[in-house]
């Protein structure tokens, strides 16, 4: 109990929900008193303390570019699709109807009809040149190199990672990925964060299909230029390129 109370208190904004336990002791106080078939013992306490909200809280990049990802994947017609690194729970969801094989760093250890997961290192992966028909790298590029997960410090770690990525994408193949864009910097040791442009300049052999972004106050947007979000602070830009020409 007093582990499920430091965790109410500490998480995810320490010592705020100090305020609400007030609250929290009288709804259990009036709960027990109009309850007449139930037992609340006080070992099984377990305070919720921040969930008491107008509307439902949630992060844009991950919530926009998962349902991004799920529609551009759907709507290719994939029937198998690999993706290094991105959100657990849309790799999941996306599993459900496109055979997927996850490949992470830190390897995902599930059984889930439809999934395959990998340990593997983005700039150094296992796929053959030219072999992926479908492949999505989402919100993971720009942490490449700046030793936030335990990968070696690397400078030029998204770099290395974009060629990966381009060099096993087959011709005609897609891929989808996703980053964030806006003023120019890195932001050590958690990410980098790039100029819209920038990223078309990561793939040469690569062909710019379509770019989507969420925008700094959380609006989602589709089929834009990339310049509507060159003035943006912390953006998350959507982009579908193809891979053109022949094997090489």
């Amino acid at each position: 109990m007093l582990k499920r109370f430091l965790y109410a208190l500490f998480y995810p904004r320490p010592l705020i929900g100090l305020l609400y336990l007030p609250r929290f002791f009288r709804d259990l106080f009036i709960y027990r008193k109009v309850s007449t078939s139930e037992t609340i013992a006080w070992r099984d306490l377990y305070p919720s303390l921040l969930d008491r909200v107008v509307k439902t809280p949630f992060d844009p990049h991950y919530f926009y570019q998962g349902a991004w990802l799920a529609r551009e994947v759907a709507a290719s017609g994939a029937r198998d699709h690999v993706d290094i690194g991105s959100s657990i729970m849309t790799i999941g969801a996306l599993s459900g109807f496109v055979r997927t094989t996850f490949v992470d760093y830190r390897p995902l250890q599930v059984v889930l009809p439809g999934l395959n997961c990998q340990s593997g290192d983005i700039n150094h992966l296992s796929f053959e040149d030219n072999s992926i028909t479908s492949l999505s790298c989402m919100h993971v590029i720009e942490h490449i190199g700046l030793g936030r997960y335990g990968d070696p410090l690397d400078p030029d770690g998204s770099i290395r990672a974009a060629r990966e990525l381009q060099r096993v994408l087959k011709p005609e193949g897609l891929l989808f990925l996703s980053v964030p864009v806006g003023r120019e910097r890195v932001c050590f040791n958690s990410h980098r964060i790039f100029a819209p442009d920038k990223i078309r300049v990561l793939f040469p052999r690569l062909k710019l299909i379509s770019f989507s972004y969420v925008s700094d106050d959380g609006q989602f947007f589709t089929d834009s230029p990339t310049s509507d979000a060159a003035e943006s602070e912390y953006a998350c830009g959507m982009y579908v390129f193809k891979k053109e020409g022949a094997s090489v």
